[in-house]
């Protein structure tokens, strides 16, 4: 299943890109209506480091989601895939393209679930 998000952010390519390099980023992202999410602030996108969210569905089910950057091409793309959690694979990739008003964020995710529940992350019963 493919997920694709593309956003006009009236800033330059290179800020749009210096945010998300931000330790603090991911815990910036995160919706404020999601106060179960615990994302740790990592230390860079360079290819290796962690990005680490722990969450629960439906204030129920806890997730601890664990990504490792594999990419990193400042200022235009970084990726991600799932070290584990949720999806039996998962590869995320951000791309920073200029625009004439400012940038263009492109936001894919690659990902197959783990199991056949319509949630896509409940243990199967």
């Amino acid at each position: 299943m493919i997920f694709q998000k593309e956003s006009l952010i009236r800033a330059t390519p290179e800020r749009v890109f210096a945010f998300h390099e931000l330790p603090d980023a991911l815990p910036r992202l995160t919706p404020p209506w999601d106060e179960g999410a615990d994302c740790a602030a990592r230390e860079s996108l360079n290819v290796g480091s962690m990005a680490i969210i722990e969450t629960r569905v439906f204030g129920i089910f806890a997730i601890r989601w664990v990504a490792r950057h594999t990419v990193y091409d400042p200022p235009r793309m970084f990726e991600d895939i799932q070290v584990s959690g949720p999806f039996r694979s998962w590869r995320h990739r951000h791309t920073v393209m200029p625009h004439p008003d400012g940038a263009v964020l492109r936001m894919r995710s690659n990902m197959s679930r783990r199991w056949a529940s319509p949630v896509g992350c409940l243990p199967p019963s």
